[in-house]
């Protein structure tokens, strides 16, 4: 139930942390701590220190080594992991400019759903994050750091992107027949060298100097992940650059361009120019493309939203269901807004769309879900509803008979052109924000 997910994405994030710990009495360090917490980075009104520098990179180190890649050498790793918290305090900065808070107790929910999802307590958590080197007050600031990022792009960058029906329209057309290209889906890898209009001929000159001597290095066998780890400029940079399986269609016409090249090359590594700059692209290996199975004939679909809460170690049952039944009362006996309840009090990712599901399609939510939202009216509001992912308050705001092969097939287009302007948007979005703060470096504090 890919909506109702509610910290998938943290939770496999987090998983690789856990696992490694139950097979490592005690990970490396990474560097040995510094003896003064002098301040290496001023971002705005803010500052990064030595210390925190050190602990992020241990981390990064730890999550490098399970993915097989290759450490960069130490001064690289700390200079890329240093533009990663730069940005970080922009992100952070421009999230508290805008309104947008994560409090403690929306940070301790998340946690109690990454332990769940692990099959384990906060306890043991702790202890497992302790084996690993990493203080548990680091972890829950890279969790609240994860959502306030997440809420400020959802805010800034996701709601901005329009796909009109004539793109669609065309998307379509385009894919009209029997295209091989799109049955093949390629495990691709990224560095990226950003340029921007504000540069001169010779840092453009450097940028593209810089590339040219990544890619012969790829070429030559160098490790990818590595390479990605020291140079690259995306926000995967330190997960060795991994744009993970994508079809042709999905990305970027020069990026695809490149796929294709480097399919062919011996290296399986190319390069492409586009306006954001230099991509260098290692094709990781193929597959067989999914083939999307489309019902046939008209099936109805439901537009609704929800409000979630889940059962934790920490908050049981008994307290989950009694806060979902207080919220529906407001609901149903105040009339208060669902939204903003949504927004208040829901753990799903759909908050801050006011707990807003979109059309659904049968099969599109787990069964308990669905079964209590085909029994409401439009703007009928249900009781809590337990599900495996804990307990909803459901909305039915329209129903609507669709042919199931055309709307799928837009939505499926409309996805897929959103998936392709959004990975653009964001490394925009996030320069952006990276050339709009104040930065001083201390580079004597750095090394």
């Amino acid at each position: 139930m890919n909506k109702l997910k509610v910290m998938a994405l943290l939770a496999a994030f987090f998983s690789a942390s856990l696992s490694y710990a139950q097979t490592a009495a005690k990970a490396p360090t990474a560097a040995e701590p510094a003896t003064l917490n002098a301040v290496v980075a001023v971002v705005n009104n803010d500052v990064i220190t030595t210390n925190e520098l050190t602990e992020r990179v241990h981390s990064v180190a730890l999550n490098l080594r399970r993915q097989n890649i290759q450490l960069p050498p130490m001064p690289q790793l700390r200079a890329q992991v240093l533009e990663q918290l730069i940005l970080e305090r922009a992100v952070a900065q421009r999230a508290h400019e805008t309104g947008i808070r994560v409090d403690d107790n929306l940070v301790n929910v998340t946690i109690e759903q990454i332990a769940a999802q692990n099959k384990i307590s906060v306890t043991e958590l702790r202890r497992r994050l302790s084996l690993d080197g990493v203080p548990f007050n680091q972890f829950r600031e890279e969790i609240r750091s994860q959502i306030m990022t997440q809420r400020l792009r959802e805010r800034e960058v996701d709601a901005q992107i329009n796909i009109p029906e004539s793109e669609i329209d065309a998307f379509l057309a385009d894919q009209a027949g029997f295209n091989v290209n799109d049955t093949v889906e390629y495990n691709v890898s990224q560095i990226l060298i950003p340029t921007t209009e504000s540069m001169s001929t010779g840092e453009v000159n450097q940028a593209r100097e810089l590339a040219e001597d990544i890619l012969s290095r790829a070429e030559k066998g160098e490790d990818f992940g590595q390479l990605a780890a020291s140079y690259s400029r995306m926000s995967n940079a330190l997960e060795g650059g991994a744009i993970g399986w994508r079809t042709l269609s999905q990305l970027p016409s020069t990026l695809a361009s490149a796929v294709l090249d480097a399919q062919r090359a011996e290296s399986h590594v190319a390069m492409s120019v586009s306006s954001d700059g230099f991509s260098i692209v290692k094709v990781n290996g193929t597959r067989d493309g999914v083939q999307t199975k489309l019902a046939g004939g008209p099936v109805t679909q439901t537009h609704a939203r929800h409000i979630l809460m889940a059962v934790t170690p920490v908050t049981d049952e008994a307290t989950v269901l009694s806060r979902m039944n207080d919220i529906y009362n407001r609901l149903v006996n105040n009339h208060e807004d669902f939204a903003t309840l949504a927004r208040l009090h829901s753990v799903d990712g759909s908050a801050t769309r006011g707990g807003d599901l979109g059309w659904l399609q049968p099969g599109d939510t787990v069964p308990a879900f669905e079964d209590a939202m085909n029994k409401l009216q439009p703007g009928e509001i249900s009781k809590p509803v337990k599900s495996e992912y804990g307990y909803h308050i459901i909305q039915v705001l329209d129903r609507r008979q669709e042919s199931a092969n055309a709307e799928r097939m837009r939505h499926i287009a409309r996805q897929t052109l959103r998936q392709r302007k959004l990975a653009e948007a964001v490394a925009t979005w996030q320069r952006e924000l990276r050339d709009k703060a104040y930065v001083e470096i201390r580079r004597d504090e750095l090394y």
